[in-house]
């Protein structure tokens, strides 16, 4: 059989435009537009955890866990959603939009909300 080499691909590294503490939207989904604050962004698998958001409810059983034990039943958590489902919310404008990136003169990346031009951070 012939050898052959798989070529090697770069795994590109995905770099969200919504970080932690951003106030956000939903635009698709069950929770449709719902505002809340971003808890937690993972970004491989390119997911946000919303407050208030897709809750979740989970029948957890009593496990020991170090010096007690976890609290027994039924548990409800936000759940990650797809980040293409929510929208920054402008802050000037308060209404969502898309994030753009600019460069200041450092070469920093600086967000810019594209309904109203102004930085985001």
């Amino acid at each position: 059989m012939a050898n052959k080499k798989k070529k090697e691909q770069k795994s590109r590294v995905f770099r969200p435009k919504i970080k932690k503490g951003d106030l956000v939207e939903v635009i698709a989904g069950n929770d449709k537009g719902v505002r809340g604050r971003v808890l937690r962004v993972l970004p491989k698998e390119q997911r946000v955890v919303v407050e208030g958001v897709n809750i979740r409810k989970k029948h957890q059983r009593p496990m020991p866990a170090g010096r007690g034990q976890v609290q027994a039943g039924i548990i409800q958590f936000e759940a990650p959603i797809h980040i293409s489902n929510v929208m920054l919310v402008d802050p000037v404008t308060n209404e969502p939009t898309r994030v753009g990136i600019r460069r200041d003169e450092a070469g920093n990346r600086i967000r810019i909300a594209k309904k109203s031009g102004q930085e985001v951070d």
